[in-house]
């Protein structure tokens, strides 16, 4: 089964889910067809089962990247905490954005990231929350909305390129979600912040 999802998770990236077969996801996986529907009905259950594996792996990775541990260091340092790890699982994941944000995916794969999506907001929030305690949460929540948005057109950029220029891309994205959050947060947790500063 594991092989028939690595075989699918190349697929879908190549060829996107739409446009990929069965047949396809075997000749991949080096089955035949009739083999892989031992396991699988159809397309659309393998995507489900591939894209569940993903959406746990993911919530693992952003919610870890997320653990209070990261909030006593200074703040670009923080940034490179909470990102990194989100960064990596995109990089080692392609066919995650292909299951989440493709076109004709299962329905039920969006319910579930959408779900998990709204509880890591939450948390985001949390986090935001330990830097600016008197903020109302409409704020806190405008704010975490914002960083993600910040966050997910940053990553459709660097996906885009590969070796030192992804590297170059990632620190423009931290870049940028530095000198918006900079302003928010009091003094005392970004006066120490250096790397960011520099154009």
């Amino acid at each position: 089964m594991a092989q028939l999802l690595d075989a699918a998770a190349k697929v879908f990236c190549t060829s996107g889910y739409t446009s990929a077969s069965t047949n396809a996801i075997a000749r991949e996986a080096g089955v035949s067809p009739g083999t892989l529907y031992q396991f699988f009905p159809n397309k659309e259950a393998i995507a489900i089962e591939l894209g569940g594996r993903l959406l746990e792996d993911w919530h693992r990775s952003h919610g870890a990247a997320l653990e209070a541990t990261s909030l006593d260091l200074p703040f670009d340092q923080m940034l490179d905490a909470v990102l990194d790890p989100l960064f990596a699982f995109n990089y080692e994941n392609p066919a995650f954005a292909v299951l989440i944000h493709g076109p004709g995916a299962p329905g039920q794969i969006t319910q579930e990231f959408e779900a998990i999506h709204a509880s890591l907001l939450t948390r985001l929030e949390g986090v935001i929350s330990s830097y600016l305690p008197d903020a109302p949460p409409a704020q806190l929540t405008l704010i975490a909305n914002t960083s993600f948005a910040i966050f997910k057109a940053g990553l459709d950029l660097v996906l885009t390129h590969e070796g030192t220029e992804r590297e170059a891309y990632a620190t423009e994205v931290k870049r940028a979600m530095y000198r918006y959050l900079e302003p928010l947060f009091p003094e005392d947790h970004t006066e120490s912040c250096a790397s960011f500063h520099t154009p």
